[in-house]
């Protein structure tokens, strides 16, 4: 339980690493939580409950992953390092309800690592297909990647509570014509509801990062991706439209990778929906991207449109 988990505190974490010759390693994001209040935090905002599957994504040194434990049903924890892993294995190792896996939560930026999907679903199967719930201090690296591929899998995530870059929560919650907010706000923002829980500043971290963090909420909208109907020809086409951000819609669209719109052709069709060409795209907000991806995304624009 929980006193059986050392408190992974700043003097503790310097002496473990001294002992196992461990140095962070900064291009894998790794940023540890030393603010024990804001390791609470986060595991009341999951909400864990015996019926769900945690999945953390970056074990690090255990802290959160033991925490999850205590809570959840059963969990699944990620880790890229090897030495991390072994540590976590180690701390862990009579925990019955964790299963750690040492590999690359990614097989790509757009593709998680089906070594993680398969772990994921036999740990599903085992709890009788529990809710999920993704919880997690996401190394910088990856965090986007890891919250748009679980978000797109549609595996039933009842929420996902992240830590990441405040660059990247500013982009998760941006509103339109404010300056972060493009394909990243617009994607999510169509399939789920965030919102910020708290923002970090650098000292809450050790190693120190550079830059603010964020604990960010973010739950799955079953009405909102239905809605929204085919998600990943909706991703593509926004990877597609903010390929060309700095021109204004009609430039970008009629300058679409692998289509070839003809300026007549995207004017009619912009008309027809009652959109103005010469905004550019980071001004429209989610209903009017779905619309654009209906008009000019491909096939099957019914399920975009609700039609």
């Amino acid at each position: 339980m929980d006193n059986q988990a050392p408190r992974q505190t700043l003097s503790y974490l310097r002496q473990l690493f001294e002992e196992r010759g461990i140095k962070p390693k900064n291009k894998l994001g790794q940023n540890f939580l030393i603010d024990l209040n804001l390791v609470d935090l986060i595991v009341r905002t999951a909400e864990l409950t015996p019926p769900d599957v945690a999945v953390e994504i970056g074990s690090g040194t255990g802290g959160l992953t033991a925490r999850m434990v205590d809570h959840a049903g059963a969990v699944l924890s990620v880790e890229i390092d090897p030495n991390f892993h072994t540590l976590v294995a180690e701390a862990l190792r009579d925990r019955t309800n964790l299963v750690l896996l040492h590999a690359d939560a990614l097989k790509n930026k757009n593709h998680l690592n089906p070594e993680v999907l398969h772990a994921l679903d036999e740990l599903r199967r085992r709890a009788d297909g529990a809710q999920l719930k993704l919880v997690s201090n996401l190394p910088y690296a990856v965090a986007t990647p890891v919250i748009s591929n679980f978000l797109l899998s549609g595996l039933p995530f009842e929420r996902m509570v992240v830590t990441v870059q405040w660059e990247i929560a500013e982009r998760l919650l941006a509103v339109p014509a404010n300056k972060e907010y493009g394909a990243l706000a617009v994607l999510v923002q169509s399939i789920a509801d965030v919102s910020l829980v708290r923002k970090l500043p650098p000292s809450v971290f050790w190693p120190r990062p550079e830059v603010e963090s964020a604990i960010v909420l973010i739950r799955p909208n079953a009405a909102k991706r239905a809605h929204v109907g085919d998600v990943q020809r909706f991703r593509v086409f926004l990877r597609d439209l903010y390929a060309h951000r700095r021109k204004n819609l009609r430039g970008g669209l009629v300058s679409f990778p692998g289509h070839r719109h003809s300026k007549e052709n995207v004017d009619r069709k912009l008309a027809e929906l009652g959109i103005d060409g010469t905004l550019r795209a980071e001004t429209l907000d989610v209903e009017q991207h779905l619309r654009l991806c209906a008009a000019f995304g491909g096939e099957s624009v019914g399920a975009a449109t609700g039609e």
